[in-house]
């Protein structure tokens, strides 16, 4: 199988994740630090909300799930869930989970590019990086539904173990990564490489906004504030009214 492994393979799934990785933390660290007005999320909603309730709402859910399923299920050595769970139960499992949620994220990132796309004060008001972001959300998700029936033809789990393997041998600096997407479907390449191209572009778009997310704890677990109306301090009778 080394033998199969070109140039070009190398480059995309050895140096290039490494590059990737380097600009996401190092990219997101500089904008937070120089560029802290744009560190938000661009919402148009007061243009129009239109789809962008369902949009949003699916776009965010189906995502949301799919990069903690990805997270989780390709960092997870193999020894740890073998006990409870073969190989090819769990990429079944993922199958149907994973495909239930691209679905929906690939529906809510339809809406919200056609919104974007056909709505002219919208569109006006776009930067060119929010409609390539959606597009390569879009072609993302569709390259996702389109590994699945790749997936049905080896049940065994066997694509998926070497999926995994790429992914722990490249976040733990061990060599033979490569090697192991040799034989690899280009569809799984593609949907790979892509998918480390939206971790490279992170720092230059409203994705920022996603680190502001791990904020929300501490939202959650603050105390009450205290908000009254200033009416409530103003004696009855008073006149309220500013005075010059």
């Amino acid at each position: 199988m080394n033998s199969l492994a070109s140039p070009l393979d190398y480059a995309l799934f050895g140096i290039y994740p490494y590059i990737c990785l380097a600009v996401f933390l190092i990219g997101s660290l500089l904008r937070f630090d120089r560029d802290q007005y744009s560190w938000k999320s661009d919402s148009s909603q007061m243009l129009r909300a239109g789809t962008l309730r369902w949009g949003s709402n699916l776009f965010h859910v189906g995502v949301l799930f799919l990069f903690f399923g990805h997270t989780v299920g390709m960092l997870t050595p193999h020894f740890l869930y073998e006990p409870f769970i073969s190989a090819g139960n769990k990429q079944l499992m993922a199958m149907v989970s994973g495909g239930l949620a691209g679905l929906l994220g690939w529906i809510g990132v339809t809406l919200l590019l056609h919104r974007r796309l056909s709505d002219e004060r919208i569109r006006i008001n776009s930067k060119t990086s929010d409609i390539v972001l959606l597009v390569l959300l879009w072609l993302q998700l569709a390259l996702g539904l389109a590994t699945i029936p790749l997936s049905a033809q080896h049940l065994d789990g066997g694509m998926m173990m070497l999926l995994a393997g790429w992914a722990q041998r490249i976040v733990t600096f061990r060599g033979g990564a490569v090697e192991l997407l040799a034989e690899a479907s280009w569809v799984f390449k593609l949907h790979m490489f892509l998918g480390m191209s939206i971790f490279l572009i992170f720092p230059f778009t409203r994705l920022v906004h996603v680190w502001s997310g791990f904020g929300t704890l501490a939202y959650l677990v603050r105390p009450y504030q205290m908000v009254r109306s200033r009416r409530l301090n103003v004696p009855a009778g008073h006149n309220s009214a500013p005075q010059r």
